[in-house]
């Protein structure tokens, strides 16, 4: 796992397993999370449907959380988990979060 700290967000990259991920969570949840999914990492639907709970915490918070994952269908999921399959499209749904909050939604 690494972990590294942009302007605006904390990126998260795991190539291995969840279990260190999973233990450092409540340190990460100070600024917007980007979990970056390693395409080695093979991980199923059950797994990515465990941060829902998150990603809803996040959200309460105001902060985003956003899961990037390429090879999933994001209709398996509920809406208020984003999921996304690039780097890029984490930091758009970052930044259309984030003039939502400043609109009131």
């Amino acid at each position: 796992m690494n972990i590294l700290q942009k302007e605006n967000y904390t990126l998260v990259s795991v190539d291995t397993s969840f279990d260190e991920f999973s233990a450092s969570l409540q340190s990460l949840i100070s600024n917007h999370l980007v979990l970056e999914v390693s395409e080695n990492l093979n991980i199923d639907d059950a797994i990515i449907s465990l941060f829902l709970e998150v990603a809803t915490s996040f959200k309460q918070n105001g902060m985003s959380f956003v899961v990037v994952k390429s090879g999933i269908d994001i209709d398996d999921f509920p809406e208020n988990l984003n999921i996304v399959p690039t780097l890029q499209e984490a930091e758009d749904v970052l930044e259309m979060e984030a003039i939502e909050r400043d609109l009131g939604f």
